[in-house]
């Protein structure tokens, strides 16, 4: 997978996130003032945008927010590899702490890139998430 990385939001990340997150899972608040300072990353396969993220720091912790990988690219280790390039762009940023506010449903592929859940369940809109935290 190639990877572009941009402190604006691009479009391709902007029309994953709203098939992943609007559409599939029909959340309604998806971008907000974060989008305009995080990095953003995206992942081609065959110059077609199939997975994005985005990194953000909030005092002494990294924040890796808005992962999604399209629907037919999950499954097939896609998700990995965009982790790794979000923790190698917090790594050169000096970052040594990261957080992921998990759906619970995820919460088993972030244990799998080392990840730890921290503190209780809570809901952001009607899902069910989970802190998780690694350091790196």
């Amino acid at each position: 997978m190639e990877f572009q990385v941009s402190k604006k939001l691009l479009d391709d990340a902007k029309d994953i996130r709203l098939k992943v997150f609007k559409e599939e899972q029909g959340f309604k608040q998806e971008f907000d003032d974060i989008d305009n300072i995080a990095i953003h990353i995206v992942g081609y396969l065959e110059n077609k945008a199939i997975a994005t993220c985005r990194v953000f720091s909030e005092g002494n912790s990294y924040h890796i927010g808005r992962f999604a990988i399209i629907k037919e690219c999950r499954g097939k280790d896609y998700g990995l590899e965009l982790m790794k390039k979000a923790e190698q762009v917090i790594k050169s940023l000096d970052g040594k702490k990261i957080e992921v506010s998990s759906q619970l449903r995820a919460k088993g592929f972030y244990e799998k890139c080392g990840y730890m859940a921290k503190g209780e369940i809570y809901m952001d809109e009607f899902c069910p998430h989970i802190l998780m935290v690694k350091e790196i």
